[in-house]
Formats: C-alpha cells, sequence, structure tokens
C-alpha cells in the first residue's frame, strides 16, 4: 500500500511538473506572439543560417534604442557597444533610437559607454526621442545627429518619487536635484545652449518637432530620405 502511495505520488508530481513546463512553454509562446522578433534567413556555402533581425543588423553595425530605458536595455545596449569596438575601432557605429526614455541611471550608463568607446556613434531618431532618449541622440558625434521628419523630441528635468522619514525624503530630493544639474551640463555640453535656457526648458516637458530639434541643438539635420547606402553601412 505504502508502495503503491508513493507512486501514485511520483505520478501525480510528474503530472504536475509537466503541466508546469506546458504552463512555461505556453507563456513563452504568448511573450514570443506579443513581442514578435523577425527572422532573417540567409544563405551559406554550409547551408541556411537564421538570424533574429537585431543580430543581424548588428553585423552592420547597427544597435537600435527601442522601448523604454532601464537597466536590461542599458546592459545589452553597453554589450553592443563595446563589441563593435572591439571588432573594428575605427568604423562607426549607427544607433537608430525610438524610445519614451526611462530610468536616469541606466540612459547615463549608456551615454557612458558612448563617450567612452573609440568608435565614432551617429544617431537617428526614428518616431520619438524622449526624456533619456534625447540625450543619447544629442550625445551622437558632432555632424552625425539626424532624426526623420516627424519624429518627436521631449526633454525634461528628472522625475522621482520617495516614501519613508522626513530625513530620507529629503535625501532623494537632493539626489533628483544632482541628477538635474548633471542633465543640464551634459545638454549644455552637447547643444551649445546656455545653461539657463536649458534649465527653463527642463522645467516641465517640452515637446519638439524635428525642424526645432535641429533648432535647439539635438540633432545637427532632419532628413528627409535615406542618406546612400555607403554612408548608412561603411
Amino acid at each position: 500500500m505504502l508502495r503503491a502511495t508513493a507512486s501514485l505520488l511520483g505520478l501525480a508530481q510528474q503530472a504536475g511538473s509537466a503541466a508546469a513546463a506546458a504552463a512555461g512553454a505556453s507563456a513563452f509562446q504568448a511573450r514570443r506572439a506579443f513581442n514578435y522578433v523577425p527572422l532573417v534567413i540567409e544563405s551559406t556555402s554550409r547551408g541556411e543560417r537564421a538570424f533574429d533581425i537585431y543580430s543581424r543588423l548588428l553585423r552592420e553595425r547597427i544597435i537600435c534604442v527601442n522601448g523604454p530605458i532601464d537597466d536590461s536595455t542599458s546592459n545589452v545596449i553597453i554589450a553592443q557597444l563595446l563589441y563593435l569596438e572591439s571588432q573594428h575601432p575605427e568604423k562607426p557605429v549607427h544607433m537608430y533610437i525610438n524610445s519614451p526614455g526611462g530610468v536616469v541611471t541606466a540612459g547615463l550608463a549608456i551615454y557612458d559607454a558612448m563617450q567612452y568607446i573609440k568608435s565614432p556613434i551617429s544617431t537617428l531618431c526614428i518616431g520619438q526621442a524622449a526624456s533619456m532618449a534625447s540625450l543619447l541622440l544629442a550625445a551622437g558625434a558632432p555632424g552625425e545627429r539626424r532624426c526623420l521628419p516627424h519624429s518627436r523630441i521631449m526633454v525634461h528635468q528628472p522625475i522621482g518619487g520617495a516614501q519613508g522619514q522626513a530625513s530620507d525624503i529629503l535625501i532623494q530630493a537632493k539626489e533628483i536635484e544632482r541628477l538635474r544639474d548633471v542633465l543640464i551640463a551634459l545638454y549644455e555640453r552637447h547643444t551649445h545652449k546656455d545653461k539657463d535656457t536649458i534649465a527653463r526648458t527642463l522645467d516641465r516637458d517640452f515637446y519638439m518637432d524635428a525642424p526645432q530639434a535641429a533648432d535647439w541643438g539635438i540633432v545637427d539635420e532632419v532628413i528627409q530620405e535615406r542618406l546612400d547606402a555607403s554612408v548608412i553601412t561603411q
């Protein structure tokens, strides 16, 4: 009887594990369905090879900054920057941006990596570059910062919240003020606008269309059509 009970328990555990695995697989398939990443099939002398589209673009030295910027996104982008520099430090990297921004520290990590590597970086906004993403757009190499005609750029000061004792809230408020000063200094460096103008502009959400972004110094050029292929993939 004890053996039979143990066997039944073992079968139940196996069934539970199988159900959990099936649920996990279904969840994975659901995530893939909602976050679909196309595959590119290439024929080689050894047969066909499949790449996800972002890996294929990386071979052309193209990095895509898509969606919210958080620590995970930041780590992936930094790894790509370091990899491309290790391959050909003298060749440019092309960064395509369509992002609402995100965590300030994660964005600053990407910014620092862009300034750290030797490879020149051209930036191109397709869609929007808001908040931290606007700083990454502005941080491209001089003369190599572009956006498409209907791009939207938005700048503002850091946003945060705090709870706890009054002393804890004060510490967080001082840190937000410090980050605001850091961002003002970086925008000043890349846009060549004076500090007071930048501080006033960042006080509230400030939206710019493509021509305004060029006037403000976030980008150097608004491009109406695709550049020569040799410029994109050189």
